[in-house]
């Protein structure tokens, strides 16, 4: 099979890699370039834990060839935290334990993030709705819930 080569830009660094034509970007993110911050859960594009953004477009990273990515801007999980600073959405999801096995925590980062950037002051019905492609089998929800609601209103500065 013939590699292509690809240049992109990955949580705001330039990256190159070589990529089959079949391959996901979720392939090339977890294979090529060792972010493994996205995982795979269905691979079908059902469950939202691969969730990345891709030009500020929310994907579902095991839906989009790795190919798809010349010249385009990818942000990751591992983009989310300045440093050793976490980002606002990170911090209340442990404060208030909203996660359990991880699986899907990274892409409901990544989905929440951008829900909070498109909606400031969302609604709990707007949070659940923003959310509702990203699938957990370990919460109820709840927890993530309230934690974005808790990050939206630090965000406006309200909390």
């Amino acid at each position: 099979m013939t590699k292509h080569h690809v240049s992109a830009t990955v949580n705001g660094d330039a990256v190159e890699f070589l990529c089959d034509s079949q391959e996901t970007l979720l392939e090339v993110l977890r294979d090529e370039l060792r972010l493994n911050g996205t995982k795979e859960g269905c691979g079908t594009g059902d469950c939202g834990a691969c969730s990345v953004m891709l030009d500020g477009r929310l994907v579902c990273s095991c839906l989009v060839l790795g190919v798809e990515a010349e010249g385009r801007s990818i942000e990751t999980i591992e983009g989310m935290a300045v440093g050793r600073e976490l980002h606002v959405l990170q911090r209340k999801f442990l404060e208030h334990a909203a996660l359990q096995c991880g699986i899907c925590t990274p892409g409901i980062l990544i989905a929440a993030r951008a829900l909070l950037e498109r909606k400031p002051d969302p609604t709990e019905a707007e949070v659940r709705c923003g959310l509702a492609g990203n699938l957990c089998r370990c919460t109820g929800y709840h927890k993530i819930v309230e934690a974005v609601l808790d990050a939206a209103r630090e965000m406006r500065g309200q909390g």
